[in-house]
């Protein structure tokens, strides 16, 4: 079932790959396990980021923006694909991020600043603290005449969404082309607009996709709010069938907490790098990766699908700063 979608800004070069696992199903006596590759999504480092970016920097320009406005972390993927895509749009960006300025960037910032962003720190260790510092920023520019174009954290929209219902279609038709259905999908669930594009499409495809996100930034019941409010709003933008809760599937994966590497995403990254040659950065794709290999292990069930959203600036940082001896693969 093919839906409409709003006016795209082409960014990322799609379809992304959909490989087999094996080597990784041999070190796990698996069923057979997929990785849908958006990390190669062909837009920098921009990974799935390219695909909510490409519908939400298309309503700017239609809006007549000049600049885009958008925060995080100073780690932020999404802030560094955000100044990427805003460049190549012909757009001003400017980025807001919670804490201080500290010497030594992270690539990602450093990322942004070569793209031409402007970049203004909260003062303020709160991740929220970005929000209301997003509202005053567009309320300053609008003082001064300019065009801003707010995008939240994430790029958490309900067009940011309706790019990640286009993965899940790509998806379900990669699928059935190599007969891998029915088949779980497991997903980095942080601003919840990925699962919400991928609730919203299964919804429209039926039976056959059973998604799971990983919360790695946010408490579950949280998330399932979020994604639910997402995806709902994705689907009548789509003019697709409403989900409702019981597609809405999470599992914590926050460890000690976002941000920080748990022992488990650290042993999954390890795992994925020497079987399949898989970049996962601490913060998002190795904690979802450790959450697949619980579920292999559970035995509970059949083919999944691991989403790689990307995140590769971060990865290798995270490899820079941590020795990663051999797993053991018993």
């Amino acid at each position: 079932m093919a839906v409409t979608l709003p006016a795209r800004f082409p960014l990322a070069v799609l379809p992304t790959p959909l490989v087999r696992a094996r080597h990784l199903e041999r070190a796990l006596a698996s069923p057979p396990i997929y990785v849908k590759r958006d990390d190669l999504a062909g837009f920098g480092f921009a990974g799935n980021k390219a695909r909510k970016l490409e519908y939400i920097i298309s309503d700017a320009l239609d809006r007549g923006a000049k600049v885009m406005v958008t925060g995080g972390g100073p780690s932020s993927n999404h802030c560094a694909s955000t100044a990427a895509a805003a460049r190549v749009a012909g757009l001003g960006c400017l980025l807001i991020l919670y804490g201080v300025e500290r010497g030594g960037d992270h690539p990602s910032l450093s990322l942004a600043r070569s793209f031409g962003a402007e970049v203004r720190f909260t003062n303020n260790p709160n991740r929220s603290s970005v929000d209301e510092a997003i509202e005053e920023v567009v309320a300053e520019l609008e003082d001064q005449g300019q065009q801003p174009y707010a995008v939240p954290r994430g790029g958490a929209t309900v067009l940011g969404a309706a790019g990640c219902a286009l993965a899940a279609e790509e998806l379900c038709g990669q699928l059935d082309l190599v007969d891998a259905k029915p088949a779980t999908v497991i997903l980095p669930t942080g601003s919840c607009g990925t699962q919400a594009g991928f609730v919203a499409a299964t919804a429209a495809y039926g039976d056959g996709l059973r998604v799971i996100g990983a919360s790695v930034s946010r408490p579950v019941e949280e998330c399932r709010r979020r994604v639910l409010q997402l995806a709902r709003g994705c689907a009548s933008l789509l003019e697709m069938t409403i989900p409702d809760e019981r597609r809405v599937h999470l599992i914590d994966a926050r460890g000690p907490g976002f941000g920080l590497p748990s022992s488990e995403g650290v042993r999954a990254a390890r795992l994925a790098a020497y079987t399949e040659g898989l970049l996962l950065d601490s913060t998002y794709t190795a904690k979802a990766f450790a959450v697949l290999l619980d579920l292999v292990a559970s035995g509970k069930y059949g083919t999944t699908v691991f989403f790689h959203s990307g995140g590769l600036p971060a990865a290798l940082w995270d490899d820079q700063r941590t020795r990663r001896p051999e797993p053991s693969l018993a």
